[in-house]
């Protein structure tokens, strides 16, 4: 199972008048975990379209636990959960000093053609390579 994490200190111009992540900033810290992800083997966005294929996000859900706040270091982590016919990701998000689970989120992006623009039902071979394992 693929796996990266990356640690974010939350920066002041993520918050808001209560010092509280605003709610879309998460989406972009999950975003920031899901590139690490696919460059831990070689799959990140520019290798995706050099190889033909472009990977829209089609479904995204996040469930808000607890409030990540201005100052504090939170960890994110991106889990690659399915590549056989889509890319899955689970993620959370935590509090690096407690541990606190803070937030969940899953993505799900599916594979097109660029020159085409038609939706692929199965992950290109190039998934497969990339990951070191053989097509079920």
């Amino acid at each position: 199972m693929k796996q990266a994490s990356l640690t974010i200190n939350v920066p002041f111009f993520d918050v808001d008048a209560m010092q509280v992540v605003w709610h879309g900033h998460y989406i972009k810290y999950i975003e920031m975990a899901r590139s690490e992800l696919l460059r831990t083997f070689d799959y990140d966005y520019p290798t995706m379209e050099a190889n033909g294929h472009l990977w829209p996000i089609v479904d995204l859900r996040l469930k808000y636990v607890a409030s990540a706040t201005y100052g504090q270091d939170i960890r994110v982590t991106a889990t690659l959960a399915e590549w056989e016919h889509r890319l899955k990701m689970n993620y959370e998000i935590r509090c690096v000093d407690t541990g606190e689970l803070l937030t969940k989120a899953t993505s799900v992006q599916v594979a097109v053609c660029k020159n085409t623009k038609e939706m692929l039902f199965e992950s290109p071979d190039i998934v497969f390579e990339k990951l070191g394992v053989t097509r079920s």
